[in-house]
């Protein structure tokens, strides 16, 4: 007896409608909402350019660059302007390993950031049986990031999501990947079960206490200091506890150095900045209390001739006080007699509730010397930026640069290069806090313009940008992205036609300029035309002062090449000493 086909009764009603259903570009999209995030910086491609799409569609911003290491240094900023994880999203393999530069910088500076990337399918990568743009991509990334994720199938989307943005901003902050491998996008789950699978991320960045004990150990050094200096480091302007930091200075009367993304949080003419006697304070300084700045190299490690020494490795004598989130910070480099361990501004408040009535100011001595000396530097200094050299040299060139952002202090500033760096940090002065942003612990190249298009997007700000012309040679084309996206950002390039200077020739007396040497009177200003912005050549400070005052004027995008004395410059900038060549002259 063959099959019997079972009967089924009819109705002749209407069909059970399927649920309805989502899938992975979707929920990556709804968890990035769900938790605040409204800006993606990135570059469209396979397997991720319909995520970039439909992003948008559904009301995300994103901004699409020319490179995306470049849209790598703008998440990694924009984290730090708003604590919040910035998002990069590339492609997989060569897009990926161009966000990786960025993934590393944000890392190494503690700007929370998140790279996500498309990648090939784990069963032929684990095979390495040559798949489009093949790479072990989580594996390459974990060296760099704070913490690194994969997610294969779309109900675990929201919780690597959530994953990501909770080690991006907890502790001490930092840069996380998070793997997307292109099949994930298109997996299909019930709608109803995708959405129950989002998570909204509480509290990703809890409060750390610090221990009454240390406060009060800090303190006690504090009072009996005959010689106290507080540091503060990028760490205590990423904190956004600038009230209670000011506070904390103004009722100690303990004189104070800004580190360069620090400078701001109390305006760099306060009565109580010694950035003009910085050489003189540090060997000198007997306690010296670091809120949310390191020991690195940027400060010699906390060793050395800087530091009063004897020998490179030397400790000058200085007794520590260190407050960081993290407690493996103290003693990386010298002894630190009194780590506060906890946020920035929970270590602040309860240092400022410990002082009484009673706390004396600082010897007269102390501040008197410091006082004498930063009143010499500051003649000196004035007396050399009141000279008008023909060509311009970076003196005569930032003076005006200097008024321009005293006269508009709410701009945001942007510097990198070498000369152009160190010549700027110490003579253009801030006003507001996180408004200089620049290249950091790593000293890096290549950070402006990626930093220029999110300090406008974040901030909504004007932006003002001071570029060593070989600095600017590393994203100089993102200045289409200026333009494409019509954002108020003032770019002055110092152009001495070569890197730290353009005067070194060729040894052999080849063909060939000198490695140092570029174009001889390059146009910068004419890339800017050729995206519909506007370009200035200027030559002379007053044409400078101009093009930059027409530029804040009329918030168009703007690039000034400012000739300056080919000359001008030193070879490696303030860290000559670190350039082994310079060590046997």
């Amino acid at each position: 007896m063959g099959n019997v086909e079972p009967q089924v009764a009819t109705t002749g009603g209407a069909q059970p409608q399927a649920s309805p259903s989502t899938d992975g570009f979707q929920l990556v999209i709804d968890a990035l909402k769900l938790n605040g995030i409204d800006t993606i910086f990135g570059l469209p491609g396979i397997p991720i350019t319909d995520l970039t799409r439909r992003a948008q569609a559904d009301g995300l911003r994103v901004l699409s660059f020319r490179h995306e290491q470049n849209a790598g240094y703008a998440a990694s900023i924009a984290g730090f302007l708003t604590q919040k994880p910035g998002i990069c999203l590339t492609v997989s393999a060569p897009g990926f390993l161009n966000g990786l530069n960025a993934l590393a910088h944000a890392t190494v500076n503690c700007f929370p950031m998140i790279l996500i990337s498309g990648s090939s399918e784990r069963e032929i990568v684990d095979l390495q049986q040559g798949d489009y743009e093949e790479m072990d991509q989580l594996a390459v990334a974990r060296p760099v990031a704070k913490a690194a994720f994969r997610v294969l199938h779309a109900e675990d989307i929201g919780v690597g999501i959530a994953r990501a943005i909770r080690a991006a901003v907890s502790g001490r902050p930092g840069g996380v990947y998070l793997d997307l491998p292109a099949k994930l996008f298109a997996q299909s789950i019930d709608a109803a079960a995708g959405k129950g699978s989002l998570i909204k991320v509480v509290d990703p960045a809890p409060r750390q206490i610090p221990a009454p004990e240390a406060v009060k150990r800090a303190l006690d050094l504090l009072k009996g200091a005959k010689k106290p200096l507080v540091i503060l480091g990028k760490g205590a302007a990423y904190a956004q506890a600038d009230a209670d930091i000011q506070s904390l200075i103004e009722k100690t009367g303990i004189p104070y150095l800004p580190m360069s993304m620090a400078k701001g949080l109390l305006p760099d003419t306060h009565a109580q900045c010694a950035s003009a006697a910085r050489s003189f304070v540090l060997p000198e300084a007997d306690v010296v209390m670091l809120i949310g700045a390191r020991l690195n190299w940027l400060l010699s490690h906390g060793k050395g001739k800087t530091w009063g020494g004897k020998s490179p490795k030397a400790w000058g004598g200085q007794t520590f006080i260190q407050v960081d989130i993290s407690p493996q910070e103290a003693d990386s480099n010298v002894r630190i007699d009194a780590p506060v361990v906890g946020d920035i501004g929970s270590c602040v408040a309860a240092l400022l509730a410990g002082i009484d009535r009673g706390w004396a100011k600082p010897p007269a001595e102390w501040l008197g010397a410091i006082a004498e000396r930063k009143t010499k530097n500051v003649a000196k200094m004035a007396e050399t930026l009141a000279k008008d050299p023909v060509p311009m040299n970076f003196h005569s060139a930032l003076n005006v640069v200097r008024d321009i952002v005293k006269a508009n202090p709410d701009a945001m500033f942007v510097n990198e290069g070498a000369n152009a760096l160190d010549f700027t940090r110490s003579i253009v002065d801030m006003y507001k806090p996180r408004k200089r942003i620049d290249v950091g612990t790593w000293g890096i190249m290549g950070v402006g313009m990626g930093y220029c298009v999110a300090a406008a997007v974040v901030t909504r700000q004007q932006v003002i940008a001071v570029e060593g012309d070989s600095a600017f040679g590393f994203s100089g084309m993102e200045v289409e992205t200026l333009c494409r996206y019509k954002l108020p950002v003032c770019v002055v390039i110092m152009n001495n036609n070569g890197v730290y200077k353009g005067t070194d020739v060729n040894p052999s007396g080849g063909p060939d300029v000198a490695p140092t040497v570029f174009v001889k009177g390059a146009r910068y200003d004419k890339i800017m035309e050729a995206f519909g912005g506007v370009g200035v050549h200027a030559t002379t400070p007053a044409e400078l002062r101009k093009a930059m005052e027409d530029a804040l004027r009329s918030r168009k995008p703007t690039l000034i090449n400012a000739v300056i004395d080919e000359t001008a410059g030193t070879e490696s900038g303030r860290i000559t000493s670190l350039n082994p060549s310079a060590k046997k002259k």
